[in-house]
């Protein structure tokens, strides 16, 4: 379909009932969304904490766990950005429904899992599943919320996403110590089931269908080149620790980025001769969805490393079980809590101010942890707790109002498209962090030839981490700070 809009002019699409923000029917539908985004965030987690019980009652060896917690990020990143354009095309409610209801059935046969080999494939399975239900948020979120309110729907999104991310080792270490009915790991995928079905119930009765003006076909050969990249990009970078950077990891990386940029470059070519891409390239030229996008990498990828570090730090240097690493990671849920309300309420017009505030809060909250854990002793809950806290506060600033960034000026016909690219960035930037600041960190820790690593040594590991981690949240904010002021706003 040819068409002369600009990147970021606002499109009228068809099939989407009136806009229900005037009444609860919208408010249902972003609980069922955020739902849906909470579960596929926090199963990207859970899986860490849960990760030694599953070893222990499924014999699997440390390769196996690490490909159950790989095989789900990589399925889900691979699919995130074709899933969108699919709820574009086909309808965002029923691919948000087909994916909710994979994500279901999937995560029942991940908790029935005998062998390894199966609970991986399974996770590969809910990947698939969560990049086809994923994506749709966003354009779900347009339909359902008048202009006017969609920045305060966006924040609420984020604040969830933020929550989501430090509410996984928690409630791991929850279900795996309370070892309910004797489930013990299989709970971290059961607890799934009941919040899916209620979900969609709900979601049939409330959620608005809306899909893109266009009905051109799928662009196989771009959702095929799209999905090939990102699995190379993202392959090397999770299992940096078992493969460590070999030449076969050099050149699957390399072979990630030129299929990136034949992806890119197909794209353009079927945008110029009017026809319907998965991912249209011209997106990349609006500056707060590319600037915001170079602010996700950032950001994500500082929390992604900062927990699988913090986890490890607590439980094998601290000698702490799955549930006290889980209540010592509480206060940072908490602090997340508090300013994600005001987060939400100043979305859209608080802007760059909150961007940069929330930044430059969570650098002091490492930089204070750092203070707190360099002389190699174990500095006791509430010290930790106040650390902890603090960067919490910091998370609930920035992240509701990093989506709205990212999605500012996007067009309707391609929300989901744009919110796939979002969903796969945040993903990346996950991958980066764990690959570059976790490699720095067991290899720190990996102690001498004495004998097995002791605190000392995954203090100093930990304290390093937190110096560079807190040099990445500066960084965030100056790059927060080089977005446009307009860009707080989600049209």
């Amino acid at each position: 379909m040819t068409t002369s809009q600009s990147p970021g002019e606002a499109t009228t699409e068809t099939h989407s009932p009136p806009m229900l923000a005037a009444g609860a029917g919208a408010g249902v539908a972003l609980l069922v969304v955020l739902f849906g985004s909470f579960m596929d965030l926090l199963d990207a987690t859970i899986v860490t904490v849960a990760a030694p019980a599953i070893a222990d009652d499924l014999q699997a060896t440390d390769a196996q766990i690490q490909w159950t917690i790989a095989a789900y990020v990589l399925a889900l990143g691979a699919g995130l950005i074709t899933g969108g354009r699919l709820g574009d095309q086909y309808g965002r409610k029923r691919l948000f429904m087909i994916g909710l209801a994979g994500f279901m059935v999937t995560s029942a046969l991940c908790a029935l899992a005998a062998e390894p080999e199966m609970l991986i494939g399974m996770r590969a399975a809910q990947g698939i599943a969560a990049g086809v239900m994923v994506p749709q948020v966003f354009g779900i979120i347009r339909a359902s919320f008048a202009p006017g309110e969609r920045a305060k729907a966006f924040g609420a999104y984020g604040a969830v996403q933020g929550l989501a991310s430090v509410a996984g080792p928690l409630l791991g270490g929850l279900l795996v110590d309370a070892d309910l009915f004797g489930l013990g790991w299989r709970t971290v995928f059961w607890i799934n089931v009941p919040v899916s079905i209620l979900a969609l119930i709900i979601g049939a009765m409330f959620l608005p269908e809306s899909r893109s003006v266009s009905t051109a076909r799928l662009d196989l050969p771009g959702a095929v080149l799209a999905a090939s990249s990102i699995f190379l990009l993202l392959l090397p970078m999770i299992q940096t620790e078992a493969w460590g950077w070999t030449w076969v990891s050099y050149i699957l990386l390399a072979a990630g980025l030129v299929l990136l940029a034949i992806f890119l470059t197909y794209e353009r070519r079927l945008a110029v001769q009017g026809r319907e891409p998965v991912f249209n390239p011209a997106l990349l030229r609006i500056r707060a969805f590319t600037g915001g996008l170079c602010a996700s990498v950032l950001f994500f990828g500082g929390i992604g490393s900062f927990f699988l570090t913090l986890s490890v730090y607590l439980q094998n240097g601290t000698g702490r079980t799955a549930w006290e690493t889980g209540l010592v990671i509480l206060p940072y849920a908490i602090g997340s809590i508090i300013t994600s309300g005001l987060g939400v309420a100043l979305a859209a017009r608080a802007g760059r101010a909150l961007l940069i505030s929330g930044a430059v809060t969570i650098a002091v909250s490492q930089l204070v942890l750092w203070l707190i854990i360099k002389d190699g002793s174990d500095p006791g809950y509430w010290l930790l707790a106040l650390a902890l806290f603090i960067g919490g506060l910091g998370l609930g600033l920035a992240a509701p109002i990093l989506v709205n960034v990212v999605l500012a000026g996007v067009p309707g016909r391609n929300a989901g498209a744009a919110g796939g690219v979002l969903s796969t960035v945040n993903q990346i930037g996950g991958a980066i962090g764990i690959a570059v600041l976790g490699t720095v960190f067991f290899t720190m820790a990996a102690g001498s030839a004495d004998g097995p690593p002791v605190l000392s040594d995954y203090s100093n590991a930990f304290s390093a981490v937190l110096l560079v981690s807190a040099g990445i949240y500066v960084l965030t904010a100056l790059v927060m700070l080089a977005l446009p002021k307009s860009a707080q706003h989600t049209e």
